[in-house]
């Protein structure tokens, strides 16, 4: 009697993905969504809608369906909730510009992946002329996405005075004040990181917001507030430096105060797989750090804060929720 062989699925599914990130970053770019936001069609209609030879728009629908970002029925393809939500066109948040980021600088940034891991050193990155744009259209999309989703999960009508500290976007305190416009707050970083918030604001923010210019590393925090927001900054410092900002944050808070710590965090015990993942991606793109979860908490409780939750947020870094003592 022999026995039976062990199923390989779970390796060839793995060792496929980056076939399939790179039919979905196609599908994207060529419209295949868009050529569905109106409805149900078939290969032939979307081929013709996005200008690819039916023999193209074929393959790329039914990978699609097996990624289950579409659905078929009756010869015809459908867009999903998400795909409908995201990527068709439509008046909502428009992930297209995350996907041509990834597609265009981080997936071939990765083919050095294997000699990062042996070094834990970045790959060379070029910025040059359209590719600083292509970044930064996908990394302000991603950290919309982040705002979006984070406001979902968290209530913000609890508070008046929210700091966003050395952060990335000016869209999470424009969400938040969305969920309650009676909230107002303080965007503070450095002059380079202000320039660049400021380019990105909408229309009226800065009548709810102030921006002010302070590097938490070295002088205090102006101002007093209730909630404190670390959004995508722990990756970018040392431990050193983020005891640094933490400290700084609970000194411009009373006890009690909340602080809402958003960021990628590495915790083999969840099995979140995007975390890692995007650890991944930090390290091949500029050498920045995702730090273990429980590493965090123990910076938290040397600075004044005492951990109350980590919440997940779905398609986007985890939040931790702390409370100042």
């Amino acid at each position: 009697m022999t026995n039976s062989p062990v199923d390989p699925s779970p390796l060839a599914k793995v060792a496929s993905g980056f076939m399939a990130a790179k039919q979905f970053f196609a599908a994207s770019e060529l419209g295949v969504f868009a050529a569905l936001a109106d409805g149900p069609a078939t290969s032939a209609a979307v081929a013709e809608s996005a200008g690819v030879p039916e023999r193209s728009a074929r393959i790329l629908l039914d990978a699609m369906v097996g990624l289950e970002l579409l659905t078929y029925a009756d010869g015809q393809y459908t867009n999903t909730a998400a795909t409908s939500a995201y990527l068709a066109g439509g008046e909502g948040l428009d992930l297209r510009p995350w996907l041509a980021f990834w597609d265009a600088l981080s997936y071939p940034h990765w083919l050095g992946y294997t000699d990062s891991m042996r070094t834990a050193q970045p790959q060379p990155f070029d910025m040059g002329g359209e590719r600083m744009e292509t970044f930064m259209g996908g990394v302000q999309t991603y950290n919309s996405l982040h705002a979006q989703q984070l406001a979902e999960v968290y209530d913000f009508t609890k508070h008046e005075n929210l700091l966003d500290l050395a952060g990335l976007s000016t869209a999470f305190l424009d969400e938040a004040h969305k969920r309650n416009p009676k909230l107002r707050g303080a965007f503070v970083s450095t002059d380079m990181m202000l320039q660049m918030a400021k380019g990105g604001a909408p229309a009226g923010f800065d009548e709810f917001v102030e921006f002010v210019e302070a590097d938490p590393l070295t002088t205090e925090v102006p101002g007093h507030y209730d909630s404190v927001l670390l959004e995508h900054v722990l990756h970018r410092f040392t431990p050193e430096e983020n005891k640094t900002i933490l400290t700084r944050a609970r000194a411009a808070v009373d006890a009690g105060a909340t602080l809402l710590v958003l960021d990628f965090l590495l915790d083999a015990a969840d099995g979140r797989r995007l975390d890692p993942v995007l650890a991944g991606e930090y390290l091949v793109i500029d050498g920045t750090v995702v730090y273990p979860e429980d590493e965090v908490k123990g910076w938290l409780e040397a600075t004044g804060w005492r951990w109350v939750e980590t919440r997940p947020v779905p398609g986007s870094p985890r939040v931790i929720i702390a409370e100042a003592v």
